[in-house]
């Protein structure tokens, strides 16, 4: 039992830890940093989306996600599509200097998972995630 522990949250947070630094070397370029990559992935996959939105879907945290919207805002990377008081309401989108940022990620994304996941059947793979779900769900009502 020992050993699975150490093996599993070993492997966890080294998989987590590769996948920081992979973001923070590859978009460093545009001068943004590895929590701004979720937002801008997000946005070029979704279209428009209110900061809610997009903090639900990244999974992130709304403060995090407030200093991305803040930073990527007043670095010309996306557009809020109202001046109003309840901008948190309006939706964001992408510059197109944010839409090139976009497709950089995504290229680089489907690249990585591509190399990642070579040597994994569809089924192994439909495997792990199924695991993985069930193991955070499980997770979850612990922790609560």
């Amino acid at each position: 039992m020992e050993e699975r522990f150490k093996t599993f949250t070993t492997l966890i947070t080294d998989i987590s830890r590769k996948i920081r630094k992979i973001k923070s070397e590859e978009i460093e370029i545009f001068n943004l940093k590895a929590p701004h990559v979720s937002c801008v992935y997000y946005l070029y996959i979704n279209g428009g989306m209110t900061s809610k939105e997009l903090s639900d879907i990244a999974d992130e945290d709304k403060a995090n996600i407030s200093r991305s919207i803040e930073y990527l805002e007043k670095n010309g990377f996306i557009s809020c599509g109202s001046d109003s008081h309840k901008r948190y309401r309006a939706p964001l989108i992408l510059t197109e200097k944010g839409k090139e940022v976009g497709e950089y990620i995504v290229k680089k994304i489907d690249s990585y998972l591509e190399k990642a996941g070579k040597g994994i059947s569809d089924e192994m793979r439909k495997n792990m995630y199924e695991s993985l779900i069930l193991i955070n769900k499980n997770l979850d009502s612990i922790s609560n």
